[in-house]
């Protein structure tokens, strides 16, 4: 029987801090008392990152406590975390100190609550992070603002060590020393871990001092978990180096305070760090809930305190639902079984070898394995080199990131007419808990215009197998985006041959409502849909087309034949996407009794919560799309509109 995680109110954090004077004693405390609240909240929703905000606990609680001036004033001293993955952390120690709702200690990774990574519409948070790199950009920024409105405030920015691997950090920099930038300090939370690995297994930062140094910065390092080390830096910054820009390199541990999640607690010959991200098993979280509450009993009664009184959990949300395999390891599986019969095939990879299911193909084939670390450009590029001396390089991120930073080149890829699979894991709106800079919703329109490139999402076990043997015997390149969630039972399953471009198949036959979609979540919703429409005895007919900028007039003619109305569902945005293609389509068929169209999509930036609270925000959820059919079949749908209601 598992034991209930508690957590620490306010007041109770209130009453610790009042009582101690000694401003290294006191942040030791609050740092303790965060790190119990951070495992809560991350236990609670089921996702997180404790790593990050574990490593970065101590420097986060000083310059709340006591280094920023006036802080959330206007004009205050500004702290923000670039890369945005320690937001549980920064979270806890927000409402540690009443700057946040007492509540959202309950509300992590929820609608309405604390989104994944940090969003404006939080307060204290100046800036959207969690898309890496961007951080000093922003920095400097604000201190140009600053100093056109005549005031001067200091600007405090946490980096991660992974982080410093995209290059945007290194363009900001030279910039910030040319300005005489002393306004700005940076932090490194260099705990020398990233996403699966260790850095130096990645792509090694060699010595970072010297880097910034040779860009005209400050440089001082010291150990970012000893609250009285990190003290002096910070004092020493702004005595010696007042008129300069500077970096303090923090050397923490990722996980410390905590030896159930601290890196120097892995085995040895461990390679990939297990809490990055995701909820702890409950042995591992039980163990470390037993060793958080003993420090911060420890440092309470050091400091002459009565035992701390933690508060029960609240009610907790009901389990997400189960489903089938993850189509990430499925089609690692399936690249692995190509790879075999193909010595063309290499496997380009930017720090996520884990989600995006290639550790199969790394121990297989190392040497065709190639690891990038945080560096989409640089990764992309290196893809088009390959193709050039005729191997089939496919190229692996998050879909969030594989189409936005290296945009351009992709197209330069495609304008030298050599082919390059593009493949996005975590794709479309879910998971949603990690946020809008993790919801891939925008990359259809992104990469669908450009030449020679097809864009294929597969719904299900079968099809994504079919899917890699598409992507190694086309012609063109290819942008597989890759939905990450489990997929539902109602998708699992389904039967699927081999791909014919631009064709889909019926997946429920039925009667002259016609719905279409691609991906596991958008098929499983239609045929939940369907049950519930036949209630009313609408029967509807689904149908999964996985291509999302092409489509077979021929194929599309026979569908719509005889077909009243049309509704076309997108796991993305609606501008630029499978609604626009095939209405486009139907237009220039030129049908003499058209069927009548209805788009359903994705049209506002994508919300952060569980999966149902997500669908049903933007209208996805089968209740919505039943919804949606009534009232197409009942006429009463409103002219002219794309998109369905997103609020409920």
């Amino acid at each position: 029987m598992t034991t209930p995680l508690r957590w620490v109110p306010v007041a109770e954090t209130r009453r610790v801090l009042d009582a101690i004077d000694d401003p290294v004693t006191r942040t030791r405390a609050f740092s303790a008392l965060t790190r119990i609240n951070i495992l809560y909240m991350v236990a609670r929703a089921g996702s997180g990152h404790l790593g990050s905000s574990m490593s970065a606990a101590d420097v986060v609680s000083w310059l709340l406590l006591h280094e920023l001036r006036r802080p959330g004033a206007h004009d205050g001293d500004l702290y923000f975390s670039s890369k945005g993955h320690d937001a549980p952390g920064l979270y806890a120690a927000l409402i540690g100190l009443g700057l946040l709702d007492e509540d959202l200690v309950h509300r992590l990774r929820r609608i309405d609550g604390l989104p994944g990574h940090p969003d404006v519409h939080t307060p204290h948070m100046p800036f959207n992070t969690g898309s890496l790199g961007m951080g000093i950009a922003k920095a400097k920024g604000v201190i140009l603002a600053d100093r056109l409105l005549g005031t001067r405030r200091r600007v405090f920015v946490l980096t991660g060590d992974g982080e410093l691997q995209e290059g945007q950090n290194w363009e900001s920099l030279a910039g910030a020393a040319h300005r005489g930038m002393g306004e700005l300090t940076v932090v490194v939370d260099h705990n020398k871990l990233q996403s699966d690995t260790w850095v130096t297994e990645v792509s090694d930062l060699g010595d970072l001092a010297a880097k910034f140094a040779a860009f005209g910065w400050a440089v001082l390092r010291c150990d970012g978990n000893d609250v009285a080390a990190f003290r002096a830096a910070c004092r020493d910054r702004a005595e010696s180096y007042p008129d300069r820009p500077a970096v303090i390199v923090a050397d923490t541990v990722k996980g410390a305070g905590c030896a159930t999640f601290a890196a120097t607690s892995m085995a040895p010959g461990q390679w990939r760090y297990l809490f990055h991200s995701g909820a702890p098993a409950p042995a591992d979280r039980e163990r470390a809930y037993a060793e958080l509450v003993a420090t911060a009993q420890e440092i309470v009664g050091a400091a002459g305190l009565t035992p701390l009184r933690l508060a029960d959990a609240a009610p907790a949300p009901g389990p997400a639902p189960g489903g089938g395999p993850r189509l990430p390891e499925v089609y690692g599986e399936a690249l692995v079984a190509r790879a075999g019969r193909d010595p063309r095939i290499v496997a380009l990879d930017a720090d996520l070898v884990l989600d995006t299911g290639l550790i199969p193909f790394s121990r297989a084939y190392p040497d065709r394995f190639v690891e990038c670390g945080i560096a989409e450009q640089d990764m992309v590029s290196m893809a088009g080199g390959l193709a050039y001396r005729g191997l089939l390089p496919f190229v692996h991120s998050f879909s969030c990131f594989l189409h936005a930073r290296p945009n351009e080149q992709i197209f330069n890829n495609a304008t030298e007419g050599r082919k390059v699979v593009y493949v996005g894991s975590l794709a479309g709106l879910l998971p949603a808990a990690p946020g809008h800079s993790h919801q891939a919703v925008r990359d259809v329109s992104a990469v669908g215009a450009i030449p020679d490139l097809v864009v294929l999402e597969p719904a299900d076990a079968a099809e994504t197998r079919a899917a890699v043997d598409f992507c190694v015997d086309t012609p063109h390149s290819v942008y597989l985006r890759l939905v990450s969630v489990p997929v539902p039972e109602p998708v699992a399953g389904l039967p699927a041959g081999p791909l014919e471009l631009g064709r889909g198949r019926v997946v429920r036959p039925g009667g002259p409502v016609v719905a279409v979609g691609a991906g596991p979540v958008v098929l499983a919703e239609l045929l939940r849909a369907a049950d519930l429409l036949a209630a009313d005895g609408i029967d509807l007919t689904v149908v999964a087309l996985p291509w999302l900028n092409r489509v077979d007039h021929g194929w599309l003619g026979d569908l719509v034949e005889r077909a009243d109305h049309l509704v076309v569902v997108e796991n993305h945005f609606v501008r630029g996407g499978q609604a626009d293609l095939l209405a486009r389509a139907l237009a220039e068929l030129r049908l003499p009794d058209p069927p009548a169209f209805r788009g359903v999509g994705v049209t506002e930036v994508p919300r952060c919560g569980t999966p149902a609270e997500a669908l049903l925000a933007h209208g996805l959820h089968a209740d919505r799309l039943a919804e949606v059919v009534r009232a197409e079949v009942g006429g009463k749908s409103e002219p002219g509109r794309f998109d369905v209601v997103l609020r409920h």
